[in-house]
C-alpha cells in the first residue's frame, strides 16, 4: 500500500490529504463496494448516507466564524439540493434532520469543511453514474452538479482560502484529526443503511 507522509514543503491541503489518506481510501472502497449505483433503490440508500452526513456539516456551513476564514462558505452548502433529490426519487419531502455530531468547531470544524467540499470535486464521477439510472443535475442528482463557475474553479478558490488559515502545527492536526472523524462517520453511515 502506497501510504502519503506528510511534508513541510506541501500546502496544507496536500499535508490533510496525506494524513488522512488510508481513511479516505477505506471510505472510497466501501462505498463502491456498496453498489450504490446498482439501481435506484441503492442510489436512494446512497441519498440517505448523504443526507445525514450533510445535516451533519449544514451548521458548519452557516457559521459566521467558519463563514470568516472561508469566503462563500453558505452557498457551498448540499443539504438543500439533497433534499430535493430524494423529494425527486420518492416522491416526498425527506424529513428534517439535525446534526449528530455534537457542536464543532476550531479546527475539527475545518477538517469536516474538508471532507465535505473533497467530495463535491469526485462527484463528477459519481454524477456520471448516476446518469446510467436516468438522473440527472436537475432530476435526483442535484447534489452531484458542478458549481456554475466550473467545479474545478469552486474547489481552487476554497483550497486557497484553507491554505491561507493562520493555523499552527497543532491546528492542522486537529484539522486532520476532524477531517478523518467525518471519514469515519460516512463509513459507518453506509455500514448502517446498506446492511
Amino acid at each position: 500500500m502506497n501510504i502519503q507522509t506528510p511534508t513541510e514543503h506541501q500546502t496544507r491541503i496536500q499535508r490533510l490529504k496525506a494524513l488522512t489518506d488510508i481513511t479516505h481510501r477505506g471510505l472510497d472502497h466501501r462505498i463502491m463496494a456498496a453498489e450504490p449505483f446498482a439501481s435506484r433503490e441503492r442510489y436512494g440508500l446512497f441519498l440517505d448516507v448523504q443526507h445525514r452526513f450533510h445535516a451533519d456539516v449544514s451548521p458548519l456551513y452557516h457559521s459566521p466564524e467558519l463563514g470568516s476564514l472561508l469566503p462563500d462558505l453558505a452557498s457551498r452548502c448540499r443539504l438543500e439540493a439533497l433534499r430535493q433529490d430524494i423529494a425527486a426519487l420518492t416522491g416526498s419531502a425527506p424529513p428534517i434532520l439535525t446534526a449528530q455530531t455534537g457542536p464543532l468547531g476550531g479546527p475539527p470544524a475545518l477538517g469536516w469543511l474538508y471532507v465535505a467540499e473533497g467530495s463535491n470535486l469526485g462527484a463528477a464521477f459519481l454524477l456520471k453514474e448516476a446518469e446510467q439510472l436516468g438522473l440527472s443535475e436537475e432530476f435526483g442528482a442535484r447534489h452531484l452538479a458542478g458549481h456554475p463557475g466550473g467545479r474545478g474553479l469552486h474547489w481552487r478558490s476554497f483550497v486557497a482560502a484553507f491554505n491561507s488559515l493562520p493555523l499552527s502545527n497543532e491546528d492542522e492536526a486537529e484539522a486532520a484529526g476532524g477531517a478523518r472523524a467525518a471519514f469515519r462517520r460516512v463509513h459507518a453511515l453506509v455500514e448502517e443503511i446498506f446492511a
